[in-house]
């Protein structure tokens, strides 16, 4: 029999001991569910990031659970969103939606629920997403000894500088991102402009790696339907979710600049 290279017990969620190159991986997405519908106020690149993370790692070969806020009652503990991936519910807070900002008070049952559930049933690695998710995440995995790697996928220092008053995060946003990239093992960023953000909050060069955000070419290609044309020769497309920092008012500003062009905006949710 080869022998585990994971220093951690294969079990439950642990690797394959026949074979090292097998990794349990528990990827934390408090707010952004990958099985949520897509459209919501908080429901949108996250939550299409973290499917595709999880759904690239298992056509790996990884095992992969996602533990993400139960927001709803009746939702089941776990449910397996393809092969080799299942989302876990967390019950941290009520069964019931809220605005992403005023999670953090329950981010601390988040973080002991998952150092209870890896007691027995340890990942091989952890990866946290948005800021609340790696402070859950940062406390559990020090409990457990376990190595974190995190993404922000946003900054409470850009938000900050850029929305002004219409900021909405919690004053404890900056020093709570500022502790998971201090604690954590490695951050990914998306680009370089957050890995120079980030170097001014004083998280350490050596421990950030650029890992930009990617398109799948298979789905998104120059051949496939369109919507039908306008009468005018050119098209504007915007889009995004309908919140203002999505920046739809730029995109009808632009259009008043840009003779013979039509603007296509899709976004929101559907009508039902």
């Amino acid at each position: 029999m080869t022998p585990s290279l994971s220093p951690f017990p294969a079990g439950p969620l642990g690797g394959d001991p026949l074979d090292p190159g097998v990794l349990a991986i528990a990827l934390v997405s408090e707010h952004a569910s990958p099985l949520a519908a897509l459209g919501g106020v908080d429901a949108g690149g996250q939550n299409v990031h973290v499917a595709c993370l999880a759904g690239a790692l298992a056509d790996r070969g990884h095992r992969v659970t996602v533990y993400t806020r139960r927001d709803t009652s009746d939702l089941p503990c776990r449910v397996e969103l393809r092969d080799g991936v299942e989302v876990h519910h967390v019950p941290a807070g009520p069964a019931e939606p809220l605005p992403k900002d005023a999670l953090l008070p329950h981010m601390g049952e988040f973080g002991r629920y998952l150092a209870r559930s890896w007691r027995t049933r340890a990942p091989d690695l952890v990866h946290s997403h948005y800021w609340m998710s790696g402070l859950a995440a940062l406390r559990a995995t020090r409990e457990r000894g376990l190595p974190l790697l995190h993404t922000y996928h946003a900054l409470g220092t850009v938000k900050k500088r850029h929305q002004r008053l219409a900021d909405t995060s919690p004053p404890e946003r900056i020093p709570g991102e500022t502790e998971i990239g201090l604690g954590c093992d490695r951050v990914i960023a998306t680009c370089r402009d957050e890995a120079v953000e980030l170097a001014r909050m004083g998280i350490p060069p050596h421990k950030v790696g650029i890992v930009p955000c990617g398109v799948d070419t298979d789905r998104f290609t120059p051949k496939g339907p369109a919507a039908p044309r306008g009468p005018l020769p050119h098209r504007l497309l915007q889009l995004g979710r309908l919140v203002p920092r999505k920046g739809a008012a730029v995109t009808v500003a632009a259009l008043a600049r840009l003779p013979g062009t039509e603007l296509l905006v899709v976004g929101g949710r559907s009508a039902d």
